[in-house]
């Protein structure tokens, strides 16, 4: 629980501070029936180079509401001298954090009590023996402590169809490269 020192250093004098967290909504569960994907959220990043003017070695990762600002650096182990975040790190928490959030969702809908859930991704970034060249491998591994084996293996399984993370790692993700303008 955060201190009155924490809660004063996070927002100093004057600025707003956030209203209660709260989870999400159940009814995020809810089937969509449309024929087009329907975004519900989005967001863009944008990574310049930084002083190498290489955004995997010396990149500056912002988003456009600024509250992803971080400097990305090439870890030790691909050569470079770590000090800051890498893609890889970033990928492991956002897949960390939505299928946390898709497990919770679900178990708040079955009346599954989840409490002190952990969700750890290792995300390894390697030679792909297919092309000769880079893919990433990721490891997925939940403790629902409390929870009965058979359920918690459900609810997890159930969760690798619903969150989009997972179901991106299994299927891949409409992406569009292009040149900017």
């Amino acid at each position: 629980m955060p201190t009155e020192k924490d809660k004063a250093h996070a927002f100093p004098a004057g600025a707003a501070q956030p209203a209660t967290l709260q989870p999400p909504p159940v009814t995020l569960l809810d089937k969509y029936k449309g024929q087009d994907f329907d975004p519900i959220y989005a967001t863009t990043v944008t990574v310049s180079g930084g002083e190498a003017e290489r955004g995997r070695a010396s990149g500056l990762a912002r988003s456009e509401d600024g509250n992803l600002d971080v400097k990305l650096r090439l870890p030790d182990a691909l050569g470079g001298s770590g000090g800051g975040t890498n893609p890889e790190q970033l990928f492991a928490a956002a897949y960390a954090a939505c299928f946390h959030g898709a497990l919770n969702l679900l178990a708040v809908k079955r009346k599954i009590p989840v409490h002190n859930a952990t969700v750890q991704v290792s995300v390894a970034f390697g030679r792909d023996p297919v092309d000769g060249l880079f893919m990433l491998t990721a490891d997925v591994r939940v403790r629902l402590p409390g929870v009965e084996k058979n359920v918690a293996e459900e609810l997890v399984r159930s969760t690798e169809r619903f969150c989009p993370y997972a179901k991106m790692a299994r299927s891949g993700i409409a992406s569009i490269v292009a040149l900017a303008a």
